[in-house]
């Protein structure tokens, strides 16, 4: 089985409070970008089961092969199910450090791609609560759609957002921001504005109400994102900004 786990980027990002047990809720939109993927390809192999057999090419994963969220991910669904052997390809071409979504993706994919190969019968349901368990935003990439989330990115609630109509561009400067710096620079603030009213807002004036809060901090850190955000502008976005913690930055122009 091939796959093709995609990237993923946020349409505003609201950090509005931190929580008990560390981590903070935020309200953001995920929006799916089919163009920009990596390659996952599972096979069963010939050998006892619970063996796995994982390759790397493109972009190295520079992590000890159990922390990859791949293999995390077929680890987790055998706590569950007896699984056979797999020898797993992954060829990386989503950056890291990039606030798009790359692992997460393909840790979701995994648990879809097993799901299916092996006749597990989990629903969707239960795979985002599987995926949960990997990640905060590895559940969004089950379903796949547009979402508005909350929580700590693992509350999910479908939203009708098509951008087909619109180029989106992603670019990344070669600087990796990691999660612990975006957070150390964040004030939780209420959000300024119900993403979930996005379709009620003119693309047009997204630019002077959708925000992302990571920006304040990261863009004074790392002047070279500011530099790609301005230069989307510079070439026509009708809305530029950093997903994610960053460092990507996406442009929403108008098709050529």
């Amino acid at each position: 089985m091939i796959l093709f786990p995609n990237a993923k980027i946020n349409i505003g990002l609201f950090v509005t409070e931190k929580r008990p047990d560390g981590f903070h809720n935020l309200e953001t939109i995920f929006y799916p970008v089919p163009n920009l993927a990596d390659i996952l390809e599972i096979k069963i192999a010939d050998a006892p089961n619970g063996t796995v057999n994982f390759k790397n090419s493109g972009l190295l994963i520079d992590c000890p092969e159990e922390k990859n969220l791949v293999i995390k991910a077929y680890r987790l669904l055998e706590r569950e199910f007896t699984l056979p052997a797999v020898n797993i390809h992954l060829h990386k071409i989503i950056p890291f450090g990039a606030g798009l979504g790359g692992g997460s993706a393909d840790a979701a994919f995994m648990l879809t791609g097993l799901n299916s190969m092996l006749n597990l019968g989990l629903s969707e349901a239960s795979l985002e609560k599987y995926a949960a368990e990997l990640g905060s935003d590895c559940a969004f990439f089950i379903k796949n759609k547009s979402a508005f989330a909350h929580g700590r990115g693992e509350l999910l609630e479908p939203i009708d957002l098509n951008l087909d109509e619109y180029q989106i561009v992603v670019e990344k400067p070669e600087v990796a921001v990691s999660t612990k710096e975006a957070y150390a620079g964040i004030t939780p603030t209420p959000a300024p504005f119900n993403l979930r009213n996005i379709n009620n807002l003119p693309i047009e004036e997204w630019r002077n109400h959708i925000t992302n809060d990571f920006e304040k901090s990261i863009l004074k850190a790392h002047p070279e994102i500011q530099e790609y955000k301005d230069l989307m502008y510079r070439r026509g976005a009708i809305y530029a900004c950093m997903s994610g913690s960053g460092s990507a930055v996406f442009g929403i122009f108008k098709k050529q």
